[in-house]
């Protein structure tokens, strides 16, 4: 466990002279050393970390005022850009690549003089619900290394849980921040669409990739949003609204939504049915205005997705062809054709391959209306659902995943089964709304589960408030 319960304690005792962050960076560094076998991280950098540490220490030593994350020592995802180191996507199409140039949030992080120790292992491409299609192995859930952490950043996720950093950044495309949060027994906040740059992450679905902010506290990823929200030349599709205070936890009373859809499927966990049940009445006893409203498209909204981001996987995976990018396979007197196909084929993996083949089908002549254009409406009837209640009400509350932490291995061999557990995440994807996954309780089985908020979009303010509204409500502390 960390000596510091925030980034605030953290710097409070940096100023007074309690602490340095070259100890910081060294207590992680061996920390990081000797959790190896979790494969959180597929790169350390040692030297670098430990140089800016001592640059930050003659600053403070001078009296001197750092950035508002000075010092805070932050993993990135193996999906975000951080100019002249590796980069893979954890893809053998990637192998040995280095970045040319810094995503935003990167170059935001450090612009406050945060130290990034390293980039960590996640699902390839970031397709995938478990961290175990990774071209580098998969990562194990620190609570039980016989189970999956989550994905697609798993490595993110375990490396706060594990306390092998303060914070770190990741991508949510349809829950790839929430639901390892989830399984891991922290907070993880996937804002709106548009609320942070994506100049620099490796794309997989355009219209629904986000960078992604997992904590241990609410504070602290409120504190990393502060950082990296906001407006970019770079990007074209990030949004020009103003960046408000999220620092500033509003704590009152709230109108609140859940979803009878939600908490009666027949895919949730009994036990953790009852948990949420019993969340609900505790919300309702501190004050707060607990209502169930109807959602009637929750069984439509895991085949759209799969159909949208699929096809959109398609056309951007497109340019890993080992002539413009990626992995190339030796000629040997290959046509241009069979290259092709040699240099996808052994450079991307099996799930990869999968979401490439049904995103090209789904788009081929005679079935492109018959899914992609169907599932479009249907994220049309999902964005008009979602707006429709939040307009009512200032937030949802429903389960993240159906289920704690699986087995590893247990659903390899049951993609439908595996794509099934995303039910309960996708919706903010296709919505473009901000979900945050913070923890709620303890399963029998000793694994944690939490609780998934969803507000309307751009009120991340709001959103953060009644996360940690929730948790105090709940008296409830990380893994």
């Amino acid at each position: 466990m960390s000596k510091f319960s925030s980034i605030s304690a953290f710097h409070e005792a940096l100023y007074a002279g309690r602490i340095t962050c070259t100890e910081m960076v060294q207590l992680y560094l061996d920390r990081i050393s000797k959790t190896k076998h979790l494969n959180a991280f597929l790169e350390v950098f040692e030297k670098e970390a430990l140089e800016k540490a001592q640059a930050l220490d003659t600053r403070v030593q001078k009296g001197e005022q750092l950035g508002m994350l000075g010092g805070v020592v932050v993993g990135i995802k193996d999906v975000i850009c951080y100019k002249g180191h590796k980069i893979s996507a954890a893809s053998r199409m990637l192998e040995d690549f280095t970045s040319l140039y810094s995503a935003t949030a990167v170059e935001r992080l450090l612009a406050e003089d945060a130290i990034i120790i390293g980039n960590l292992n996640c699902d390839e491409f970031a397709m995938g619900s478990t961290n175990e299609n990774s071209a580098h192995g998969p990562v194990l859930n620190a609570l039980d290394t016989s189970r999956v952490p989550g994905g697609s950043s798993g490595g993110s996720a375990v490396a706060v849980q594990a306390d092998l950093c303060m914070v770190s950044l990741g991508s949510d495309t349809g829950g790839s921040v929430r639901q390892p949060a989830d399984f891991c027994g922290i907070v993880g906040l996937k804002p709106t669409y548009g609320r942070i740059s994506r100049y620099g992450l490796i794309a997989y679905a355009s219209s629904f990739d986000q960078i992604g902010i997992f904590g241990r506290n609410v504070a602290d990823v409120a504190k990393v949003l502060q950082t990296i929200a906001g407006p970019d030349e770079y990007d074209s599709t990030v949004s020009t609204e103003k960046v408000p205070d999220y620092q500033s936890l509003n704590n009152k009373s709230w109108k609140i939504a859940y979803l009878k859809d939600a908490l009666m499927h027949p895919g949730l966990d009994a036990e953790m049915k009852e948990g949420y049940s019993l969340f609900l009445e505790e919300l309702e006893t501190a004050g707060n205005t607990v209502s169930a409203a109807d959602f009637a498209y929750l069984d439509y909204v895991v085949p759209a997705y799969y159909v949208l981001t699929t096809a959109e996987a398609s056309s951007n995976l497109s340019r890993f062809d080992g002539v413009k990018y990626g992995h190339r396979t030796p000629l040997k007197n290959l046509d241009l054709v069979d290259f092709y196909k040699k240099s996808r084929s052994e450079g991307f993996g099996m799930e990869v391959k999968r979401r490439i083949l049904l995103g090209t089908f789904v788009l081929s002549a005679g079935y492109y209306d018959a899914y992609y254009t169907k599932a479009q409406q249907v994220r049309r009837l999902v964005v008009d659902k979602l707006s429709e209640i939040l307009s009512q009400y200032d937030a949802i509350i429903m389960p993240t995943v159906p289920s704690t932490a699986f087995k590893i291995g247990e659903k390899t061999n049951d993609p439908i089964a595996m794509y099934l557990a995303d039910i309960y995440t996708v919706l903010a994807n296709l919505g473009g709304v901000p979900a945050i996954s913070v923890p709620l309780s303890r399963h029998s089985n000793g694994m944690p589960y939490g609780v998934q908020i969803i507000t309307k979009q751009f009120s991340e303010a709001n959103l953060l408030s009644i996360a940690e509204h929730v948790m105090q409500t709940r008296q409830v502390t990380p893994v």
